[in-house]
């Protein structure tokens, strides 16, 4: 049986948003269209379901490992501090922002707390995962034959 690990992590995150999206269980804090995601950031991120995407990744993150915390998903979605003409820096991202997502995903069964501490998958998290990667595994197959096919056609179409 296909799981997470079989898919490209782009491919699954964005199918997973989307699936989070129609579902319509995941809310949206308030903040969601005014917040910037770190300290090191200049902006907001210009897409709308920037709230989706960020769950999904994080789903997935912690799907693929036991336990994650915070902390370690703020380092993970950091990136370089601009400091003027002195060199970057890794910073960290919001830990606010992580936090209420993995609460968010938390309140619809996705995830649930360790008892040694940080965050783990549930059991109806991993099997909602599970069930979306064999979805874009079988999307991929399909568009592989359709290439396939087209493929065939137009070498028949030279002779």
């Amino acid at each position: 049986m296909p799981n997470v690990r079989d898919v490209d992590a782009d491919q699954f995150i964005n199918a997973y948003a989307q699936h989070l999206k129609r579902s319509g269980k995941l809310e949206l804090p308030t903040w969601v269209d005014i917040v910037k995601t770190g300290a090191y950031k200049e902006q907001a991120p210009y897409s709308p379901d920037w709230y989706y995407i960020r769950a999904a990744a994080l789903a997935r993150h912690i799907y693929l490992r036991k336990a994650v915390g915070v902390g370690a998903l703020c380092k993970l979605h950091g990136g370089p501090k601009n400091r003027g003409f002195r060199p970057s820096h890794h910073s960290p991202a919001s830990g606010s922002v992580q936090r209420k997502v993995l609460q968010s995903l938390e309140a619809i069964g996705v995830l649930e707390k360790d008892p040694k501490g940080g965050r783990m998958i549930s059991q109806d998290g991993m099997r909602d995962l599970d069930r979306i990667a064999v979805a874009v595994l079988e999307s991929q197959r399909e568009e592989e034959d359709e290439d396939e096919d087209e493929d065939d056609e137009d070498e028949e179409d030279d002779e």
